[in-house]
């Protein structure tokens, strides 16, 4: 567990109760004292000082945020370098039923701090992309008690308590896969599984309804039996990714199919269609121009008409855009520039096509 730029113990329940319950215990001050230069990450400039709040009998908003999107084995040191500037003075990942959601809460050092952390919204922890959502003291709270109920009793790490957990829960054919490569495909996946029959009717790899890959998957085999056996492969790899096997169920299957797209091609694949000339980017500082993107091709003749730079409906960057080349050999040789750096982001170029740019450029308007 991370607290106030330190690490203790996060397996015992009692100890996370207690550490925690110090902030929970400050009323509208939060804290014993005001975040300074004693956390871990604090690098100039900081942030404006907190405010001169005005509440009149209200205290101010408590600081907490709320992360989505994480990638399944992050740690707290990513998160505190994810929000660097800013005061972190608790995370709090959040698991259910012994797995990581790929969420966590943050707590800020003060209320304006919330506002900075927005501004992270949709960057990058590794190839995962985070959302960063505003949320509120009760929320933090009961992922508080919620975790501390999960681990209560819990002698074990967490993870020697998750495969047991796995060992434990009832097979209904569904298993779940965390951890794929962006790139993987049903073909893949029934590669992974080549031990049982699986049709590609049957595999589904969810994206988020921006079309990016999550890195997860639900595949349904022909019984309990099967799923139970399948989960031999659990950490065995995908690439050069070690995939990670959860058993699920038809309802959380059609609960993640309700709340994601389904991809039924790897969209995030590095293959040349012959007929586009266009390549998607991703990864933009969001301070990003035209003119930096052509410097960043500048061995290809490009127009500024031919850059589109994507935003959000309510006018923020996506960090991403879309560059149409002058011929299909051109953005083939473009992807050689692929995960090479634009500032201080490595920037990541993927194939795309007219119908997905149209509809990237259409959203921000």
């Amino acid at each position: 567990m991370y607290y106030r730029g330190n690490y203790v113990d996060g397996g015992d329940a009692r100890e996370m109760g207690f550490k925690r319950q110090r902030i929970m215990d400050q009323g509208s001050s939060y804290y014993a004292t005001p975040p300074g230069s004693s956390y871990l990450y604090n690098p100039p400039p900081p942030p404006p000082p907190p405010p001169a709040y005005s509440y009149t009998g209200q205290p101010p908003p408590f600081p907490v945020v709320r992360l989505r999107g994480l990638p399944f084995d992050c740690s707290e040191t990513e998160i505190a370098d994810f929000l660097h500037g800013l005061d972190v003075i608790d995370v709090l990942f959040v698991h259910k039923g012994g797995r990581f959601t790929g969420e966590a809460f943050c707590v800020l050092g003060y209320p304006l701090q919330v506002d900075f952390a927005l501004q992270r919204n949709r960057q990058n922890i590794g190839r995962r992309y985070v959302e960063v959502f505003r949320s509120k003291k009760e929320e933090y709270y009961k992922a508080i008690a919620n975790e501390v109920f999960d681990s209560r009793g819990d002698s074990v790490p967490r993870a020697r308590s998750t495969d047991e957990r796995k060992d434990l829960a009832e097979h209904t054919g569904v298993l779940w896969l965390r951890g794929l490569p962006f790139s993987a495909s049903k073909e893949d996946i029934i590669e992974f599984f080549n031990d049982f029959e699986l049709a590609q009717k049957s595999i589904h790899i969810t994206a988020t309804f921006e079309g990016r890959p999550t890195g997860e998957a639900y595949v349904e085999f022909a019984s309990a039996d099967d799923s139970k056996a399948a989960m031999a492969k659990d950490r065995m790899t995908i690439g050069n990714r070690y995939i990670e096997l959860f058993p699920s169920s038809p309802e959380e299957l059609e609960e993640a199919l309700s709340r994601c797209r389904v991809l039924e091609k790897p969209l995030d694949g590095k293959e040349m269609n012959e007929d586009t000339c266009i390549l998607r980017m991703r990864g933009l500082p969001f301070s990003a121009g035209k003119d930096d993107i052509m410097d960043f091709f500048k061995d290809f003749e490009l127009s500024e008409d031919a850059i589109h730079v994507t935003f959000l409906p309510d006018g923020r960057p996506t960090g991403e855009a879309f560059v149409e080349f002058a011929s299909n050999d051109d953005a083939k040789a473009a992807l050689a520039k692929d995960r090479m750096t634009l500032g201080s982001r490595y920037v990541e170029l993927f194939p795309s096509s007219t119908e997905d740019m149209n509809y990237a450029v259409s959203r921000g308007r």
